[in-house]
């Protein structure tokens, strides 16, 4: 078969599914319902991935989480939820190791309430009142250790902390919401009974989605300040910030050892408490979205199966309404491999228009969802998705093509 034999084969099909508009569109619309839902799926799935891998970034790759229990992956057991807490004087104990650059330890205000919200706690200032806005206490090498985006003042002192002064570093989203105008710096708040005079801002904590970042409706106080608003709370985070990746193997164990010594756990036994990094959240994430990969590959295959059924329904009534067309073409010369062609190709012209569409359609709803949710196009989905539709079409259409070329064309030209 020459070029010319397949443009003119091209050229049949083309024609015969613009003769067939509204069969043609309902025919292809399982494809496009199966491509639209890959590319929602993996825009989805790729920006909640961006996101995540921004925040642990943030939190810093050369940084180790010490708790009482492990708080990824599995729910605590009664025996870890026994332990006895960490302390302050351990936190200090893993700021004095070789290749430790700042140890941090931290208290959150866990209140969950009607609505479920952490920290469920009312902050008066400037004339305004913001709801549901979270409350921790933070050694005075917090900012060092979690990176905090200074916006505007400074952080609280090494001696502030001693003394549990009654000083406050504001999130982003609460400072703007007590001072509108910009001028926290200096201003009283009133929180949990205190006036707390306000020595810093911090700048947006980048989020999983586009909104609200509850990081960012935070109020941070010295630790001893906290102890006194709150001393029912005595659950210590202990963030370690080390000097390289390359030791991170080394502080793990220095960590680990110091640890069991001041809690005294015997050789035999195993931690009773938790070390993890920004690892253990990467892992668990893609355990995460191989699960939602594997949910998006069900619901496409299913609606790119039915688009393939459909495809190969209608072909093989358009070969029985067909059947004298193609015994006159092939009595004036028409190959059996040219009939196969046209066949194949009408089905995977029909298959690459709803994969066209389903493309179109996914991209825009992508776009939007962008708005709301963390949602990122990724050219390689959408090459894929196109690419399986027309897939699609030659497999589902080999069988009609087939029968159409294997036609007697005696028969055929009898065909009424």
């Amino acid at each position: 078969m020459n070029l010319s034999d397949v443009r003119e084969t091209i050229t049949i099909s083309l024609d015969t599914l613009r003769a067939n508009k509204l069969r043609s569109g309902l025919t292809v619309l399982g494809i496009v319902i199966g491509v639209l839902t890959v590319i929602i799926m993996s825009s989805l799935i790729n920006g909640l991935n961006s996101s995540v891998n921004g925040i642990i970034s943030q939190m810093g790759s050369n940084a180790l989480f010490v708790f009482r229990f492990s708080v990824f992956g599995s729910r605590p057991t009664l025996e870890e939820l026994s332990r006895k807490q960490l302390t302050y004087d351990d936190m200090e104990a893993l700021n004095k190791l070789p290749h430790v650059v700042a140890a941090a330890a931290g208290l959150r205000l866990a209140n969950f309430g009607a609505f479920g919200a952490e920290g469920m706690t009312t902050v008066r200032g400037g004339g305004h009142k913001v709801e549901n806005v979270g409350l921790g206490g933070d050694s005075d090498t917090s900012y060092i250790v979690n990176d905090w985006p200074i916006a505007a003042g400074r952080v609280f002192t090494k001696e502030e902390q001693d003394r549990a002064a009654t000083v406050v570093i504001l999130g982003h989203d609460t400072a703007e919401d007590l001072f509108p105008n910009g001028d926290a710096i200096g201003k009283e708040i009133e929180v949990s009974g205190i006036s707390a005079t306000v020595v810093g801002t911090l700048d947006n904590f980048k989020g999983i989605s586009p909104g609200k970042n509850p990081s960012d409706n935070f109020c941070y106080f010295p630790i001893t300040t906290f102890h006194h608003m709150h001393p029912e709370i005595l659950d210590y985070w202990i963030t370690v910030k080390y000097d390289t990746l390359a030791n991170k193997d080394a502080v793990e164990e220095e960590v680990r050892e110091v640890l069991r010594a001041r809690r005294k756990v015997p050789v035999e036994k195993d931690d009773n408490f938790a070390i993890f990094g920004s690892d253990s959240l990467t892992r668990l994430w893609s355990q995460l979205t191989g699960g939602l990969f594997l949910l998006m590959f069900a619901l496409s295959s299913v609606g790119l199966m039915v688009g393939g059924v459909g495809v190969m329904n209608i072909m093989l009534v358009s070969v029985t309404e067909r059947t004298r067309e193609i015994g006159v073409r092939k009595a004036i010369g028409a190959t059996k491999r040219t009939i196969l062609l046209q066949f194949t190709l009408e089905a995977m012209v029909l298959c690459a228009i709803g994969g066209f569409v389903g493309v179109t359609l996914g991209s825009l709803v992508a776009l939007v969802l962008h708005v709301f949710l963390p949602s990122l196009l990724s050219s390689a989905w959408v090459v894929a998705a196109f690419t399986i539709s027309i897939g699609i079409g030659l497999v589902f259409g080999i069988y009609p093509a087939w029968k159409a070329a294997s036609l007697n064309p005696i028969d055929a030209l009898r065909y009424e």
